[in-house]
């Protein structure tokens, strides 16, 4: 096989994955109004991908960049394979939308109508809408023709009108761009109907254009739909001030260049090439979309409140089995270690951890690692009053977050103001670990309290995204995360650590040390496996030593939910290998390694995946599961996953995924949902083993008798 062939390329996975969360929505076996959610993610993960990858790229072409990926594909050569298969995507987005969805939608009472659709009393009504709230908020604005384009936001829809005042002759049209408020609902509801029917936002406003533009005349109209690259890098080495440097960021990527622009179909071609030339979009990166445009939208929808029976069963978050709210998180962690697999179980302990700590007066010291949060952080909230309680707080937080820079810039400068101790990142580097340090002075001197997640601290997405916290007081693991953070605060050179192994050094050392431990034992005849549930893997360096372990005779079996640039079962190079990419109403998030090592088993979780923006450019960290019994629940959460018949999909070495079918007798077996029913049961065991204090009541009799 040509070295070449044995990479998939990256961004094609990408599309790949965003295939099979399509899946979802085209399973006509799954709640109706959860398979518009997945049609809805498909359309925002496609802008992210578009706004990031795609802008990367267009910038390196626009370099001159040649260099080839690992698959053999030059920057140019990648961005057209994308066309072709984003393409081919949107295609398959609006066959589900229009074939499937909406007519089953309508059935159920939910319809989407056209203005040609209403009757009187509708369009009276929609009349009102736009004339009280929406007739307020539109700013159409003209664009001269040899005026520089306003910088129009991305990711916003716009209608786009030629228009001319009367007796003004043809070629005389004058163009007009109007914004449609974000802060406008993208669907309005007709009232006092039967069911729930939506008109479009960009229909209602396009009803009512003479009362928008008194005294012309629209000849012709269109929506259109820009993304800007978010794809921009800080100049850290020549920032003095990280926080400014992010803050010309945000500024910047509202007016950078334009990667993608999204027309309706029915947009005339001379309009929509004029808006291509104005904002300066190449006719390749043009889509026609039939509309509505932005499928995301339709997420608003999905949420609607009522139609129960067309959502997902509810799966609310169950406590712990291990945890007791009637003692402190402390009392708990110096019993035992606290293994939590959320969204199956709730999150809480590590919030109450934080908020304990933040209360509790023998608590000196809280070091923290904040990533991405919530908008009204019950951790970050506590960080604060412990540092207005008179306490050490220290927070790294990561300002070169994607996406949640603004956020992150305001959570800042709020804990700086409660006295908290804030560190702007790493210069040239992402802080992605996944740490949070306590020091409490208990009778036998300070003791150390540590929270160690494969996802961030944030207790909303804690509810979508299936993560692994382990919270312990042991020794070595509190001295790790002590010179951790130091480590990072002073700027110093790092040092072993006992137990743990942190990136951008020592951590793909590491995992390429376990795999090449597995290899020997198999050339030397023992059983070998490794065991690995990431979210992504294009690593180059862990790809071919994989690939190794599988000629010895290594059994590998991987549960990779995205980006896979391993091509498996290939004979002779990974006949070894199986890939398994599960797709479910929760996002697998959760970062697990089991190496066998000769019987001993290794168990890890980590905040990395197996990537070389993971292993080369961020802070992350490997920690190792001491205590037998979570590492044996991580190792059968894998072989779990591993196992799904009903929502997983097998890489094939053709590089296409195929849904996994059951053996022959073997039952449909749904890794989430066995996750959760697990929860429910271990939850109602413990309910059970639990006191009930009852109060001793007198009979009837007696009572009557001693009165």
């Amino acid at each position: 096989m040509n070295k070449r062939d044995r990479f998939i390329n990256r961004e094609l996975s990408w599309l790949a994955f965003n295939e099979r969360v399509l899946e979802e929505a085209r399973d006509a076996a799954a709640p109706l109004l959860e398979r518009l959610k997945f049609l809805a993610i498909t359309a925002s993960n496609l802008d992210e991908f578009f706004m990031v990858r795609v802008g990367g790229l267009q910038q390196l072409v626009e370099s001159g960049a040649t260099a080839r990926d690992f698959s053999g594909r030059t920057p140019r050569r990648q961005l057209r394979d994308i066309a072709c298969a984003v393409r081919e995507l949107i295609g398959r987005q609006y066959r589900t939308l229009h074939r499937d969805l909406l007519p089953a939608l309508a059935r159920h009472g939910i319809r989407l109508r056209r203005p040609d659709e209403l009757d009187a009393a509708a369009a009276a009504y929609l009349a009102r809408v736009f004339e009280q709230e929406l007739y307020p908020i539109l700013t159409p604005l003209y664009l001269a023709p040899r005026e520089e384009m306003p910088a129009l936001a991305g990711l916003t829809l716009h209608l786009a009108v030629r228009a001319r005042g009367p007796g003004e002759p043809a070629g005389a049209e004058r163009l007009i761009v109007v914004p449609l408020p974000r802060a406008a609902p993208r669907f309005i509801a007709l009232p006092e109907r039967e069911g729930y029917e939506l008109v479009t936002l960009e229909e209602v406003v396009a009803m009512h254009l003479d009362r928008l533009l008194p005294g012309l005349e629209a000849q012709e109209r269109g929506v259109f739909r820009l993304t800007r690259n978010a794809d921009l890098s800080v100049s850290e080495d020549l920032a003095a001030d990280l926080l400014s440097q992010m803050r010309r960021v945000l500024v910047e990527r509202r007016e950078s260049d334009g990667v993608r622009l999204e027309t309706d179909a029915d947009m005339p071609r001379p309009l929509r090439d004029e808006l291509a030339r104005r904002l300066q979009v190449a006719p390749d990166d043009i889509y026609e979309m039939p509309a509505p445009l932005d499928l995301s939208a339709w997420m608003s929808v999905a949420q609607t409140a009522g139609y129960e029976e067309l959502k997902a069963e509810q799966w609310p978050p169950q406590p712990a089995p291990a945890t007791d709210t009637t003692r402190t998180m402390f009392e708990q962690l110096d019993r035992q270690d606290l293994l939590l697999f959320t969204p199956y179980e709730s999150f809480d302990p590590v919030v109450r951890l934080v908020e304990q700590a933040a209360a509790d007066p023998d608590v000196l010291a809280i070091k923290q690692i904040l990533y991405r949060t919530s908008p009204r952080s019950p951790i970050v909230a506590a960080l604060a009053r412990a540092a207005a309680a008179g306490k050490q707080v220290t927070a790294l937080v990561e300002l070169k977050a994607r996406f949640d820079e603004a956020r992150n810039i305001e959570w800042a400068l709020a804990l700086e103001r409660a006295g908290v101790q804030v560190i702007y990142g790493i210069r040239g580097l992402k802080t992605h670990a996944k740490v949070c340090l306590i020091v409490r002075r208990e009778t036998g001197g300070l003791r150390r309290y540590v929270h160690f997640g494969t996802g961030n601290y944030n207790e909303i997405t804690a509810r979508m995204y299936s993560d692994i916290s382990y919270l312990t007081a042991a020794e070595d693991y509190g001295a790790d995360a002590s010179q951790f953070f130091n480590t990072i605060t002073a700027r110093t050179a790092p040092r072993r650590y006992r137990r743990l192994e942190a990136a951008p050094l020592g951590l793909r050392p590491r995992l390429l040390e376990l795999i090449e431990s597995e290899t020997q034992r198999a050339q030397q005849g023992g059983r070998a496996q490794i065991l690995a549930k990431v979210n992504s893997l294009a690593d180059p360096a862990l790809i071919e030593a994989l690939y190794r372990a599988s000629q010895a005779g290594v059994k590998i079996e991987l549960s990779v939910r995205g980006i896979c640039c391993l091509r498996p079962g290939v004979k002779g190079l990974s006949e070894n290998i199986r890939v398994v990419s599960v797709v479910d109403r929760f996002l697998e998030h959760a970062r697990i390694f089991y190496f066998h090592q000769g019987g001993t088993p290794q168990v890890f979780i980590s905040s990395a995946d197996w990537m070389p923006r993971n292993l080369d450019k961020r802070v992350e960290l490997l920690v190792p599961i001491a205590d037998p019994a979570a590492a044996a629940r991580l190792a059968q959460i894998v072989k779990t996953c591993l196992r799904d018949n009903v929502k997983g999909r097998e890489l094939g070495p053709d590089g296409v995924y195929r849904r996994a079918r059951p053996a022959s007798g073997a039952r449909p077996l749904r890794s989430q949902e066995v996750f959760y029913r697990a929860a429910v049961q271990a939850a109602r065991r413990q309910a059970g083993r639990r006191p009930v204090f009852a109060p001793h009541r007198p009979r009837a009799a007696a009572r009557r008798a001693a009165e």
